[in-house]
């Protein structure tokens, strides 16, 4: 059917008339006259004005240069003539004039285009013997009154015509796309015009060239700088924007359309004479032939799709009509959804049955080039059904890959796994019916399992949806049933139901996803397409160890909810026990993956979760029994020091900061994190069975500091506040330890001075954290009562009134820095009291206040302010006892002048002692006596018995709100306030260590 009658096309230009002409005329060349055309005359008979205009049209038709006239009689050759193709028209007893060739050229062609305007119709201009008038029929119109419309004997050259026209416009790769619109109307005409049934290899073809007109892999719009016209500008192009529109106006027509009623009535239009042919200009195109050739808009990627899947399966259909042994195959209604078959979820889906079938698959990927089974349709290889139903599936798999990844990004994850599903089912029937798998089919099925594993992860990541997803999953078009229906003849499509099957359970669609990267890993191996699709070799292996990573945290989690379900005296289980070497199993494996690729900072993700999961061992094997009996076990201790190994490895994987902060800076915090939890149980559960308590608490303070050292304070950060916070509490916790240590120790001095300065040292920097963070002030306040307790335990092993006063106003000045404290506490009191009232007046919705950043815990807080209030009642009592003791003294006569001198000395402030001293030393007591009075007058006249009767005051204070019970919690904070007010105002300038 695809015979060609012509030796040549030639897409000819004669004047102003452009013309697709075919050509049988043999051309001769060689040496001097690369090209000529030969005709045999007979010497007696001389050459007329038809054959000349024969000779010239037919040289110009294929451009060549010379004729060479063989002359004969009877058979026997006279003579040769050369003769140039411009002085054909000049020959004796054939002259004729160009211009008027070309105007009778031009007229008919103008004629044929006013007259010749309907789509897909077949027209035939006729002349009769001896007649002048000339006549144009529509043939396609006539034939459509016969029973059989393909009876037209010009219906056939005209869709061969049409099918090679649009074929060799396909075949210009660098400027087909401006011409779809032409291609495609040159198409869809040759498919009107044949008969199905007849012509099956054509219409599966063009079908086929149709749905190559759709770029399924072209760039999104808006990704894209080079498309600045609308959604799909490229495709909605029209050879009727290069030209202007004539108008259709009848200017000098004189033509007939046949209103004479002596005319045929059966001609579309009718030339009254062959000579208005030669009249110049004679017959203008009132109307454009040029059909409407826009290319379809498509808005976007499924409606290009379903456009192209329409066409593969309009080509499908006629190749499987062609198939003789149809009629053996079991009968199938298109209209009837096949069954999705279901299986006992127990013993199809799982790891276990994951492996077989993934077994089973790659053995037929490595083994399809040696054994291929027979069609079930009967196609024979090699031949045209067989060929072209190859491009076609392929053509359908990569249309619904790009349907299925399309879904994807709109969250439509059910319906991505449908079309997915779909695109593996016609790729498993490629499989099928190729005998030589050409490598980028290959990476186009790796392509597909990849995107079928992330469809199966998000899957899994969005198991509230499921219901949705299901729906999605099981629903199919009427096309999509056709479509397997031709796919059915060939296969049974079930290569890939592994990894398509919507499954309910989490851990079956992790696997599912893994063992889809695995698969596609796979055949980049096999195929040697590594090296070739690295970028894609990448790919899977970074999904690869990702989908790893997911599942060593999803059994992780399940051993932690096993952990948390267990009583507390029994022992790990072997569940769990699985559970943990499953999950070190997929991050091991895991982070082979990301080193594969040197993606240090992922494998760093990985190693990091390692050590949360060694973590979690060691919280699974604390030993049993309470908290009073318990004990850090060799066991923590050794999964903590895992845990450590594998921070510091992530760390190193990284190298420094520079490469990715954020996962530094996280790598850092969990490492911090680490230590911390191993010294505070190293701490709170003293292992005093098995080790010393020195050793226990140089393990503590090497961990501690640790901690410090990966907690980074400095950085700005979200994470700065959690810093600070773990750093004061680490200096809270090192005070408090030395603090116990300074209590309970006996003997070495040097000891003892140490740990009293790391005390100070550390519950300084304690403060100096909890200050800075502004919204811990039960924490605060608790390290400064901690700080009283110490300043008071110091004081009960000093012997000198002098001493015991020093340490007592430290303690004073102590709780005077405590003001700030309490003032936060009421501020946030007030403003709970504030929203109350606010919620009480209304019945609109509670909205915490913007600058409410504490939630206060009141129970607490009162526990925190009884003490406060013993601890200050006990400091006041204390300076009341001292001062009057003192005093006493002094009127007793028990301290002499110097010894009552010096004693006030000790409460002045160092630079007025050495110069005190200095002057002393050079004029006697008296002198400095003397001075000493005119100092203390400058100072403010330091008086005891000014502070005397400031702390009692403050002293009587303090018992009376003790005593009222009725008291709220404001009014108390209100009243403690007021007091470390007083006695800071009452002190004043006195240089007592009220600050």
């Amino acid at each position: 059917g695809l015979k060609n009658d012509f030796v040549r096309n030639i897409l000819w230009t004669f004047e102003d008339i452009h013309m697709l002409v075919g050509s049988n005329m043999p051309i001769f060349g060689g040496g001097r006259y690369p090209a000529v055309s030969l005709r045999l005359r007979d010497n007696n008979k001389p050459i007329n004005v038809l054959t000349g205009i024969d000779y010239w049209l037919d040289n110009l038709i294929c451009n060549v240069p010379e004729l060479v006239m063989c002359f004969h009689v009877n058979g026997i050759v006279q003579k040769y003539e050369m003769i140039k193709t411009e002085d054909i028209p000049n020959l004796e007893n054939s002259n004729f004039s160009t211009k008027v060739i070309k105007d009778i050229a031009q007229n008919i062609l103008s004629f044929l285009k006013s007259n010749c305007t309907k789509e897909g119709h077949t027209y035939w201009l006729f002349k009769a013997s001896g007649s002048d008038i000339v006549k144009l029929y529509d043939l396609t119109t006539l034939c459509e009154e016969t029973e059989d419309k393909y009876q037209n004997p010009f219906t056939m050259p005209v869709a061969i015509l049409l099918y090679k026209v649009a074929c060799n416009m396909m075949l210009k790769k660098n400027q087909n796309r401006k011409h779809y619109g032409t291609i495609r109307t040159l198409l869809l005409n040759c498919v009107k015009l044949l008969d199905k049934g007849r012509h099956p290899q054509i219409i599966a073809s063009a079908n086929y060239m149709l749905s190559e007109l759709f770029q399924l892999d072209e760039p999104k719009r808006d990704e894209a700088g080079e498309f600045p016209l609308n959604a799909n500008s490229d495709e909605s192009y029209s050879e009727e924007e290069e030209e202007e529109e004539m108008p259709d106006s009848d200017e000098n027509g004189s033509y007939s359309t046949s209103s004479d009623p002596s005319d045929d009535n059966k001609a579309v239009a009718v030339i009254k004479s062959v000579g208005e042919l030669s009249v110049p200009e004679k017959y203008k195109s009132t109307h454009q032939i040029r059909p409407s050739c826009a290319f379809p808009v498509c808005h976007d990627t499924e409606e290009r799709c379903r456009l192209v899947l329409n066409y593969v399966l309009e080509g499908l259909k006629s190749v499987d009509s062609s198939i003789k042994k149809e009629s053996d195959l079991p009968a199938a209604d298109p209209s009837t959804p096949i069954p999705l078959k279901y299986e006992d979820e127990s013993k199809s889906v799982g790891p276990e049955c994951l492996e077989k079938q993934m077994a089973l698959f790659l053995d037929k990927m490595g083994l399809f080039r040696e054994v291929k089974p027979p069609s079930q349709s009967g196609m024979i290889p090699g031949s045209w059904q067989h060929k072209m139903k190859l491009q076609l599936i392929l053509k359908s798999s990569k249309a619904y890959y790009v349907l299925s990844d399309a879904a994807v990004s709109l969250q439509k994850y059910g319906r991505a796994l449908r079309y997915i599903k779909l695109a593996l089912q016609c790729h498993d029937t490629y499989c099928c019916l190729s005998t030589n798998m050409l490598s980028e089919v290959l990476l186009f099925l790796c392509q597909c399992l990849t995107l079928c594993g992330d469809i199966q992860l998000m899957l899994a990541q969005n198991a509230n949806n499921r219901a949705a997803y299901l729906e999605e999953y099981n629903y199919q078009t009427k096309e999509d049933q056709e479509i397997l229906h031709s796919l059915h003849r060939e296969s049974s499509c079930q290569v890939f139901s592994w990894a398509t099957d919507l499954s309910t359970d989490l851990e079956c669609q992790l696997s599912i996803s893994c063992k889809c990267y695995e698969a596609a890993n796979e055949i980049l191996l096999f195929s040697n397409l590594k090296e070739h699709s690295a970028e894609q070799y990448t790919q899977v292996m970074k999904r690869t160890g990702n989908v790893r990573n997911e599942i060593g945290v999803f059994y992780m989690n399940q051993a932690a909810a096993l952990q948390s379900e267990r009583v507390e005296s029994k022992t790990v289980s072997s569940a769990e026990q699985q559970l943990w070497k499953k999950s070190f199993s997929c991050f091991e494996k895991g982070i082979q993956n990301f080193e594969s690729i040197e993606d240090a900072t992922n494998a760093a993700l990985l190693l990091c979760n390692m050590g949360r999961l060694m973590r979690i061992c060691a919280h699974a094997h604390c030993a049993s029994g309470g908290d009073f009996k318990r004990e850090f076990s060799p066991e923590e201790a050794l999964y903590y020091n895992k845990a450590i190994d594998y921070y510091l490895k992530a760390l190193r994987s990284l190298g420094k900061r520079e490469v990715h902060s954020a996962v530094w800076d996280s790598v850092n915090w969990e490492l911090s994190t680490t230590y911390f939890t191993m010294a505070t149980l190293l701490q709170d559960y003293a292992p005093l069975s098995r080790k010393a308590q020195e050793q226990i608490e140089k393990e503590v303070s090497e961990a501690m500091m640790k901690s410090l050292k990966y907690c980074d304070v400095d950085t700005v950060s979200a994470r700065q506040p959690l810093c600070q916070y773990r750093a004061a509490t680490i200096h809270h916790r090192l005070a408090s330890m030395y603090h116990s240590c300074l209590r309970n120790q006996v003997g070495d001095e040097h000891q003892r001075k140490q740990h009293r300065v790391l005390v100070d040292l550390h519950y300084g920097k304690a403060v100096k954290f909890f200050q800075l963070l502004k919204d811990t002030p039960c924490e605060l306040l608790r390290v400064q009562l901690e700080r009283v307790a110490f300043a008071e335990f110091q004081m009960a092993s000093q012997n000198s009134s002098g001493g015991k006063l020093k340490t007592l106003y430290g303690a004073l000045d102590i709780m005077a820095q405590s003001h700030s404290v309490f003032h936060l506490m009421r501020k946030e009191l007030v403003g709970e009291c504030d929203q109350g009232l606010e919620d009480g007046k209304s019945s609109a919705e509670k909205v915490p206040t913007e600058n409410s950043s504490v939630s206060l815990n009141k129970e607490e807080i009162s526990k925190l302010l009884s003490i406060f209030e013993s601890r200050l009642s006990f400091l006041l009592l204390q300076s009341i006892k001292l001062l009057t003791s003192t005093k006493k003294k002094m009127g007793a006569g028990i301290l002499d002048p110097e010894q009552h001198i010096w004693y006030i000395l000790q409460h002045l402030d160092f630079v007025s002692i050495v110069h005190f001293s200095g002057r002393a030393k050079k004029t006697g007591f008296g002198f400095r006596f003397r001075k000493f009075e005119e100092k203390r007058a400058t100072r403010g006249n330091i008086d005891e018995e000014d502070i005397l009767k400031t702390n009692k005051y403050v002293y009587s204070l303090l018992l009376r709100s003790v005593a009222n019970k009725n008291l709220t919690l404001l009014e108390r904070i209100e009243v403690i306030l007021n007091l470390l007010e007083q006695l800071t105002q009452g002190n004043e300038g006195k240089n007592l260590g009220i600050q």
